[in-house]
């Protein structure tokens, strides 16, 4: 029932929030306990954390009202993560066992379990990177449990990379830089997950640098994620994509269509769903590139059938991957729109696309908006200057310049059609 509570309650919530947003803020939250009327839930994030408090805490406690007729305090927490020896411990679930290994992740998981075998010995840092849930997170999880095993007296922190540049803002903020310093040279592993949001951030970088040679030189373990590879973090330093090159990069791409079946298949197990063969056919079929997308399927499979009495067959299964499709649609673009996904791959704020900013690592991601909102929106020139408040010749030159490098470089043809893809909601 505590492993199922928060997904019930979630799914009851449909009724009045957009599933898309209840995924964004609820992705990453496990369930802690339920006792004696009580949830507890845990966040690895501190702003999410935040925000579900102001947004959801009563519209939670009146879903588990109305699930277990009593009245349902709930607690969200958050902090650092150290592996409990608590066999309640929330990360329970990221292990190893767990893990669905097929040919798209097999050299990934690999890497994982040497580096949980034999910490800072071999790849030290281990750098996973691929697309959003593909499983970089479950592996970073599954090491922190299988050290903790073997080292139980290890020092173990995770923590997301936008959050570390939260922790160093509010450092400098309160004149607290050696605690902050000692907390995370004193780790015997750490994991930063998304390392690519501290790109751009000089003072990050600063503070991360030396953090990392510290450990390093420590012969502490490391274990970094991103969404791509160090030489594509546009405003990564050289000198920390040449770190993060020390170990060992390893990559995860969308899993094929049998370690699909394989993935819902053990989603609907734990979750305690039984799925005909042709039902798990059906969502391997269709959804192919995000296993969050796939254990979103089985979810909703869950709900339709446990809270309106649905009998599990693909006409089922079909309504529930439309309900899953709808939660991210096809975007229309918008200027805003536009803006907002380059300054999000450059790791620019938006606000910079637009000031008076000439340094390269600003200017190219202004000339690719620019770009990108002539391609597709059709504006005029003299319309995209008025955004950018430039002159109409300044974007006919960015425009043309974009349109070159796209025709002579792939590596510009790749980063515009992500971005495409970025501004329709489509990755």
């Amino acid at each position: 029932m505590a492993n199922n509570i928060l997904e019930m309650a979630l799914g009851l919530l449909e009724r009045d929030f957009p599933p898309s947003s209840l995924s964004a803020w609820f992705d990453d939250v496990t369930v802690v306990s339920f006792s004696d009327n009580r949830l507890i839930l845990h966040s690895p994030v501190q702003f999410k954390k935040e925000f579900i408090e102001q947004k959801f805490i009563e519209p939670l406690q009146n879903a588990l009202h109305e699930l277990t007729g009593d009245a349902v305090a709930v607690v969200i927490v958050t902090g650092e993560y150290t592996a409990p020896q608590s066999s309640s411990s929330p990360y329970d679930d990221y292990t190893f066992e767990r893990f669905i290994v097929g040919s798209s992740n097999k050299f990934a998981h690999a890497a994982a379990l040497a580096v949980s075998k034999t910490p800072a010995e071999i790849y030290n840092p281990l750098f996973i990177y691929g697309q959003s849930g593909l499983g970089k997170t479950h592996l970073m999880y599954a090491i922190a449990n299988e050290i903790r095993k073997s080292h139980p007296e290890y020092k173990i922190i995770y923590v997301k990379g936008e959050d570390f540049t939260n922790e160093v803002i509010t450092a400098i903020q309160e004149g607290n830089m050696h605690n902050f310093r000692a907390k995370y040279r004193m780790a015997d592993l750490l994991l930063i997950d998304d390392v690519q949001f501290i790109a751009g951030k000089e003072r990050t970088q600063e503070e991360f640098f030396h953090t990392f040679n510290a450990l390093y030189e420590a012969h502490r373990q490391i274990v970094l994620t991103s969404d791509r590879p160090p030489k594509e973090i546009n405003t990564l330093e050289d000198r920390m994509k040449t770190r993060f090159e020390w170990g060992l990069l390893a990559d995860i791409q969308p899993p094929d269509f049998e370690t699909r079946v394989a993935i819902i298949r053990a989603k609907a197990e734990k979750m305690g769903v039984e799925l005909p063969a042709d039902v798990s056919t059906y969502i391997a079929q269709f959804i192919q590139a995000n296993i969050r997308q796939l254990e979103g399927a089985v979810k909703k499979i869950k709900a339709m059938h446990e809270l309106v009495d649905e009998q599990v067959d693909v006409d089922l299964a079909q309504r529930a991957i439309d309900a899953v499709k709808t939660e991210n649609p096809g975007l229309s673009p918008t200027p805003e729109r536009i803006m907002e996904a380059v300054a999000n791959y450059f790791y620019v704020p938006v606000e910079q696309l637009i000031s008076a900013n000439r340094s390269k690592d600003v200017a190219y991601p202004r000339q690719m908006a620019m770009y990108l909102i002539r391609q597709e929106l059709e504006y005029s020139y003299p319309d995209i200057a008025k955004i950018f408040k430039r002159d109409h010749t300044t974007v006919m030159h960015a425009c043309n310049k974009i349109e070159e490098e796209r025709k002579s470089s792939g590596e510009t043809e790749e980063v515009i059609k992500k971005l495409q893809g970025n501004i329709r909601g489509e990755t």
